[in-house]
C-alpha cells in the first residue's frame, strides 16, 4: 500500500482514537455508582438510574474493544503489515479498508 494512502488510514485512525476519548469522557458520569437512598430517590428511579448505568457501561467496553482494533491497526500500519489479514495473509479489498481501517481479517476469514 503507497505511503500516501496509509498516511491517510492513520489520520482516519487517530482522529477516531479521539473520539473515543471524547466519548468516553462524556460517558464517565453515567457510570458513576447508583445511591440507593430512598428518601432523595424513588425505586423506578432508581431502576431507571441502574439501567443507564448498565447502558453506560456496555457502551464504555465498547468503545474500549474499538479502541484496541485501532490500536493494533497503527501497530500493523508502522510493522509494514497494514492492510494484509492477519489470518491468511492476503490482502484486504480497499473497499473493506475504507469501510473499516481497523479491519484485521479478509473477507474470506472474517466470514469463517
Amino acid at each position: 500500500m503507497e505511503g500516501e494512502r496509509q498516511q491517510a488510514f492513520r489520520a482516519h485512525l487517530l482522529a477516531r482514537l479521539e473520539e473515543l476519548a471524547a466519548g468516553e469522557a462524556l460517558g464517565r458520569g453515567g457510570k458513576k455508582v447508583v445511591e440507593l437512598d430512598q428518601q432523595s430517590v424513588g425505586r423506578l428511579s432508581r431502576m431507571d438510574a441502574l439501567q443507564s448505568q448498565a447502558m453506560a457501561q456496555a457502551a464504555s467496553r465498547m468503545r474500549l474493544a474499538e479502541e484496541r482494533r485501532i490500536k493494533a491497526a497503527l501497530v500493523r500500519l508502522d510493522e509494514g503489515e497494514f492492510g494484509y489479514c492477519t489470518d491468511c495473509g492476503d490482502e484486504i479489498t480497499s473497499a473493506r479498508m475504507e469501510h473499516d481501517p481497523a479491519a484485521a481479517l479478509c473477507m474470506s476469514c472474517a466470514r469463517g
